[in-house]
């Protein structure tokens, strides 16, 4: 959900444009770019597990996960 800013998710076949108060869900195993120009605030709904960084793991994976 886009709390304020713009985003753009790029999929393989489309891409979305999302503005303040919209949102979308991915299904699960859809390959997506989320990108912005600007400074975008997104709070993002995952199940528990989910790995920020898929399954291509790297130095960017963060395994943390943190309950709210």
């Amino acid at each position: 959900m886009v709390i304020h800013g713009n985003l753009q998710i790029d999929l393989k076949e489309k891409t979305l444009y999302l503005e303040e108060g919209e949102m979308v869900v991915i299904p699960r195993g859809v390959e997506h770019k989320p990108l912005c120009e600007e400074e975008c605030h997104v709070m993002l709904i995952e199940p528990t597990g989910t790995v920020n960084t898929g399954n291509a793991g790297g130095d960017l994976t963060d395994d943390r996960v943190e309950w709210i």
